[in-house]
């Protein structure tokens, strides 16, 4: 590797961004190289200046608010930083990509897959629309999209999380990229998904000698990716190295914090005799597929088939599985916020009939956290508003000085203060973003909350704090969890019992403890198999 050839190197960079005539420094005296061939990870917590530092080498930053008070981005010799816009336009998305942490904000809702992947084909190789499309299904192929040609005309909304950060994945790839900088890029995706797409991206570095730029907040992505990693916090580097070094041997008190950093502790054990407060059976989420000039129902996707859930007072359900297995469906169908056959019981009371008008005084009971605390937090509402939100509905009757003092409790109770009630959700990070969304959900005193991959965006260190959170709050207030989501380390910490989900159905549940120490399927194994080692992409788990 020492003697491939310098493709990027930045010297002394600065990011500084100006708010009215305030100006503050985001990154200083950044320096680092990348090779062809080469992998170097960017790693560090939400606000250490990891994304920054990457728009700033595709002159992505908001100009003139943003600019580069210092440094140099040499790229094959050219300065990035002095670069107009046509040089630029030449090379994004052509020998410099980028696949971007959050692919429902970055894909165009508007237009199809097919277009969506096509249009940089043909931008930048003026390929025709018939060699286009043929490109596009090699693409989508490679990147584990199942009957890819029943995807292009799908719409982003119409994919699941992991299915979208796979097309933007075919987009960045599309033109064999020099560089590729890949900005978490595999955060949505399940666990065995997230070892086939680093074993693709590592298969396709080496055909290409394609240099790499990785930003991610799991130490152990990094631990198989990366040949060298640069540690950032407060817009420095304050360690860089080879991967084996940093992890084997850390200086610097900063990066042994971060690989220290880890979902800790066990639940406590099951309680069986504990009420029940949700509970199904045989329940059936199943949507029609309709063809022809009449539309008739031809088939049904069976998005969940026939499942049994029982979620008890102070207990946490997990439930894995891969993307498109039916996890957040069959939250969505308990809580009733989709179409569902089967019984559905809340308190010892079945709600599979209720009306709308049925559900509402139950909602204040019945709370969800969001997997994506930037898309479910509105932009134009302060935090007083988003956490008050839920009581205005609910407690017409409450003055305004009572909704502050419940808002106040519920942001210390996640670890904030009064003091941000005025501000708005961009002025935070990741994960003070996620204990606000907890918040909210918190204000209403429920008794059951669903959680949506709560913490599948967050850094590692900020994973822990939240789990620490949810365990406490639970502890307190007696809580019961229905927690969905693909890191299987956040599941063994928070979750007494587990169901594993694929295609729609149960393939194994029971205790955190029997799940994952013996393991009866071969698609558990396979799981657990991939969450704890990336370096092997497990069989028996197909990608969805």
């Amino acid at each position: 590797m020492s003697k491939a050839r310098t493709l990027i190197e930045v010297r002394d960079l600065a990011v500084s961004f100006r708010v009215g005539d305030t100006e503050s420094p985001a990154i200083e005296n950044i320096s680092f190289d990348i090779r062809h061939g080469e992998t170097v990870a960017l790693v560090g917590e939400s606000g250490s200046g990891k994304s920054v530092t990457a728009l700033s080498i595709m002159q992505l930053l908001p100009y003139p608010a943003a600019r580069h008070p210092a440094g140099e981005i040499l790229f094959d010799g050219q300065n990035l930083v002095d670069a107009g816009h046509s040089m630029m336009r030449a090379i994004r998305g052509n020998r410099i990509s980028m696949i971007f942490q959050e692919p429902m904000t970055s894909l165009n809702p508007l237009h199809v897959i097919e277009r969506q992947v096509g249009e940089v084909l043909k931008v930048h190789r003026g390929m025709s629309d018939s060699a286009a499309r043929a490109r596009v299904l090699e693409l989508l192929d490679k990147v584990g999209i199942q009957d890819p040609e029943s995807r292009l005309g799908s719409f982003p909304h119409q994919l699941s999380g992991g299915q979208r950060q796979r097309v933007m994945i075919a987009m960045a790839l599309a033109n064999e990229p020099e560089l590729l900088i890949a900005d978490e890029p595999t955060t949505a995706l399940d666990v065995t998904i997230q070892a086939q797409i680093l074993e693709l991206l590592k298969a396709l570095q080496h055909d290409q000698n394609m240099a790499m730029l990785l930003i991610t907040h799991d130490l152990g992505v990094v631990r198989k990716m990366a040949d060298r990693v640069c540690v950032m916090t407060d817009g420095h580097i304050v360690e860089k190295g080879a991967t084996a070094q940093i992890f084997e041997k850390p200086k610097h008190a900063y990066t042994r914090h971060l690989l220290a950093a880890e979902p800790k502790g066990s639940p406590p054990k099951a309680n069986l005799k504990a009420p029940v407060v949700v509970e199904t059976e045989n329940l059936k989420v199943w949507f029609p597929v309709k063809r022809g000039l009449l539309r008739r129902t031809v088939d049904h996707i069976k998005a969940v088939d026939g499942i049994d859930v029982v979620v008890r007072e102070g207990q946490t359900l997990g439930i894995v599985g891969e993307s498109g297995s039916g996890k957040t469906t069959l939250g969505l169908a308990i809580m009733r916020l989709v179409s569902s056959q089967g019984a559905i019981a809340y308190m010892g009371t079945r709600i599979e009939n209720y009306s709308r008008a049925e559900m509402r005084p139950l909602r204040r009971e019945m709370q969800i956290v969001f997997q994506d605390p930037f898309g479910s937090l509105s932009p134009r509402m302060s935090i007083r508003q988003i956490v008050s939100e839920g009581l205005g509905v609910q407690n017409p009757e409450m003055s305004r000085a009572e909704k502050d003092q419940r808002v106040v409790h519920a942001l210390e109770e996640v670890g904030l203060g009064a003091d941000i009630m005025h501000r708005y959700p961009h002025e935070f990070s990741g994960g003070q973003r996620q204990r606000i969304a907890i918040a909210r959900a918190m204000a209403l005193e429920p008794k059951f909350v669903m959680m949506d991959e709560p913490t599948s965006a967050l850094d590692m260190s900020v994973q822990a704090q939240i789990v620490d959170l949810l365990r406490d709050l639970q502890r307190r207030h007696g809580l019961a969890y229905l927690f969905i989501s693909h890191d299987l380390k956040v599941v063994r910490a928070l979750s007494n019992t587990v169901i594993v989900m694929q295609a729609g159905k149960v393939v194994e549940q029971g205790t955190t403890t029997k799940i994952f120490n013996r393991p009866e399927t071969d698609y558990t194994r396979a799981l657990i198999a991939a969450a704890f080692d990336l370096t092997t992409v497990p069989t028996g788990a197909a990608a969805t």
